[in-house]
C-alpha cells in the first residue's frame, strides 16, 4: 500500500497531530474506519463556536474546532485493506434490507421516504476511553428513535466482521470541538455558561439541525456514500 492510500508510520508521534494520540496501534495495511452522517456548518454556527471556543479559553480550556463535522453512527474501528469493499457490500445490503422492512411498517416514520432532519441544542461533554482527549458535543434532541434504528444496521456489519459495535445507550452528538488530555471537570465548570451563548443566540436559541439524507463511511482517506431518500 502506498503512502497516499492510508496513513503513514509517524502518526504514532502525536506531536505530528496536534497532541493527538491514537487510541489504537497504527500498522500498515490497517485503515481506520467509521460511519456517521456530515454536518456542513453554516456561518452561523461557525460564529458561535468560536465564541464558545474564547469562552471556554477563558476558563483555561484549550479547545480547537473539529477538523469536520458529523454525527457518529459507529466507534472508529481497523479495517485491513482487503476487507473494506465487503465491508462496504454489507453495509449497502443491511440499509438496503432496513429500507425495506421500514417501508412494509406502517408504525415506524418512514425515514426512507422523508428527509430525517435531526435537531440538537444540548451542550455536553464527552471524552475517548484512553481519557487522552476531551470534546465538546452538542447532544440531538430529536430523531433519536430513527438514529437508533439505522444504528442497528451498522452494527449488524460490524459483528459481521466481528469489530466493536456502537455504544449500548449511545448520546448521537455532534463534536464541536477538542482538546488533548482530561479537561471533562474543568470542562463542566463552565458549561452553563456555554451553554448560555446557545440560548441566548442574537436571533433565539440556536439549533444545529443535521440533514440525514446521506450516510457515509470513511476509510482510510476513501469515503463511501449510501443515500438514505428515494
Amino acid at each position: 500500500m502506498s503512502k497516499g492510500e492510508g496513513e503513514d508510520s509517524d502518526t504514532e508521534n502525536s506531536s505530528h497531530h496536534e497532541g493527538r494520540i491514537r487510541s489504537f496501534k497504527h500498522e500498515r495495511g490497517n485503515w481506520a474506519t467509521y460511519v456517521y452522517f456530515p454536518y456542513l456548518p453554516e456561518e452561523e454556527f461557525l460564529e458561535l463556536l468560536d465564541e464558545m471556543l474564547a469562552l471556554a479559553a477563558a476558563h483555561g480550556v484549550p479547545l480547537s474546532r473539529a477538523q469536520d463535522f458529523h454525527l457518529s453512527m459507529s466507534q472508529t474501528v481497523v479495517l485491513r485493506h482487503h476487507w473494506i469493499q465487503p465491508f462496504i457490500q454489507s453495509l449497502r445490503t443491511g440499509l438496503s434490507d432496513c429500507r425495506r422492512e421500514t417501508l412494509q411498517r406502517k408504525d415506524v416514520i418512514e425515514i426512507f421516504l422523508c428527509r430525517l432532519v435531526c435537531s440538537a441544542e444540548k451542550l455536553r461533554v464527552y471524552s475517548n476511553a484512553e481519557k487522552t482527549r476531551t470534546f465538546l458535543g452538542m447532544e440531538v434532541s430529536s430523531g433519536h428513535s430513527q438514529l437508533l434504528q439505522i444504528m442497528k444496521t451498522v452494527d449488524g456489519t460490524m459483528e459481521e466482521f466481528r469489530l466493536d459495535t456502537f455504544y449500548k445507550n449511545p448520546s448521537f452528538h455532534v463534536s464541536l470541538a477538542w482538546c488533548a488530555g482530561d479537561f471533562t471537570d474543568c470542562m463542566r465548570t463552565c458549561l452553563q455558561k456555554l451553554q448560555g451563548l446557545v440560548d441566548c443566540h442574537e436571533d433565539g436559541r440556536f439549533l444545529l439541525r443535521v440533514d440525514c439524507q446521506e450516510l457515509r463511511c470513511k476509510s482510510g482517506n476513501k469515503i463511501f456514500s449510501f443515500p438514505l431518500v428515494c
